[in-house]
């Protein structure tokens, strides 16, 4: 037991609180593209830290070895980059904390579940995968919730070791106690979930040597020094859970806050399958990252009043972690354009977006005509620009402002744009 604490002191960094202002992260798996629900957690979490001159961190939550997209992880922060919420430290960037996706970390795991397991608190588990599909079939039948019987929770110390011996497969399981402590969540007040009287023992390292996301998170999460937890509401119910291993290793939690679902305008879950909610669709399709920021906000809550066309910078002045709600944010993308337009014009209004806007549209045109033939001249900076001011005043009085009508107004020669 001394050698497996010692190993987690040793990897350990500062100690959660001596640094200033908080510190968050955004975990999530790589096994695909970053969807409007994922950006919308990593967006509180970046403002709450900006808010309050803390830490925003990306940790790749790689443990299901099985899921895993080559690239994904990658594309995850080109994606926070392209919305103008990168991480203060991840992967790519480093920092003191890491290294920053948990695969390159299960020697902190195997060292915490040692830690458990020496300590009473955890306990090696022999079940076959037959047996537990066997479990599970007779709850079904039975019209029960399925969950482990606790079985291995009993065998005797004797016996571990002759199974040890045999040289049988084995993962480790957290012993659930009753008597959970209420905590105060954030966002959904105080909440207290008796885990062990509807669930069984959870798995909290794999036999492949990987931690399941119980152990994972919290051993990370102390480890990096995180003093808020901000995550999807689908982990409140778990959250009893993780408070029972933190008091099983005898750390510390950190503050935890729930954010209601983010859901289609008809109550219905986004929909992942066309393709529609990922960030890198609407990057293609030519939108401004501070237009989606704006949209999924604004349908939300956390702030005093629903306002369009907010900047990055008002939204992080204006958020109060207090006025989350637990009601579904429900997201009305057919309004996108609008807020997209308007953005479009703060863009144009600002000499130096408008600067990033022209060579933005430069390049949208050469992607969506290609080799088709072009009129160089409608290319020039100076041309680009011109137009954008002209489709400003056009806006202001009362005309429609898109992408499109650039590109239209783009395809014809300048002679044929003058006689407009």
């Amino acid at each position: 037991m001394a050698r497996a604490l010692r190993a987690l002191r040793s990897a350990a960094g500062p100690e959660r609180g001596l640094e200033r202002g908080p510190r968050v992260r955004f975990g999530p798996s790589p096994t695909g593209f970053l969807h409007l629900g994922g950006l919308r957690t990593a967006l509180y979490n970046y403002i709450f830290a900006k808010k309050h001159q803390g830490t925003f961190i990306l940790r790749v939550e790689d443990t299901d070895q099985n899921r895993v997209v080559p690239g994904a992880a990658e594309g995850i922060e080109d994606m926070l980059d392209w919305a103008g919420i990168p991480p203060d430290e991840s992967p790519r960037r480093g920092g003191s904390f890491g290294p920053y996706q948990q695969s390159h970390r299960l020697d902190f795991y195997r060292s915490a579940s040692d830690v458990l397991l020496e300590r009473g608190a955890a306990y090696r588990c022999f079940c076959t995968p037959q047996r537990l599909e066997l479990l599970k079939k007779e709850a079904l039948r039975s019209q029960q919730t399925p969950r482990y019987d606790n079985r291995c929770r009993h065998l005797t110390p004797t016996e571990v070791a002759e199974k040890l011996s045999q040289g049988l497969d084995w993962v480790v399981r957290f012993r659930l106690e009753k008597g959970v402590e209420p905590f105060q969540d954030l966002v959904y007040g105080w909440n207290k979930h008796e885990v062990a009287d509807v669930e069984g023992d959870p798995v909290i390292l794999k036999g492949d040597g990987f931690p399941t996301y119980h152990l994972a998170n919290v051993v990370d999460d102390h480890y990096m020094g995180i003093s808020h937890v901000l995550r999807g509401t689908e982990w409140l119910t778990s959250t009893s859970k993780h408070l029972l291993l933190y008091k099983a290793f005898g750390w510390d939690p950190p503050q935890f806050g729930h954010l209601p679902l983010l859901l289609n305008k008809d109550g219905g879950k986004l929909s992942k399958r066309q393709g529609d909610i990922f960030l890198e669709r609407f990057a293609r399709d030519g939108y401004l990252p501070e237009a989606l920021l704006d949209i999924i906000t604004n349908c939300g809550s956390g702030f005093a009043e629903k306002q369009m066309g907010r900047s990055l910078e008002e939204l992080i002045s204006q958020f109060e972690i207090g006025r989350i709600t637990t009601h579904s944010a429900l997201l009305d993308l057919e309004k996108l354009p609008e807020f997209n337009r308007i953005h479009l014009t703060h863009h144009i209004e600002n000499e130096g977006l408008r600067q990033k806007l022209i060579r933005e549209v430069q390049l949208l045109v050469e992607h969506v005509y290609g080799d088709q033939q072009v009129n160089q001249e409608v290319l020039e900076k100076e041309y680009v620009e011109r137009v954008l001011l002209l489709r400003k005043a056009y806006d202001k009085a009362g005309c429609c402002f898109d992408c499109g009508g650039v590109e239209q107004r783009l395809e014809k020669p300048p002679e044929a744009n003058q006689r407009d």
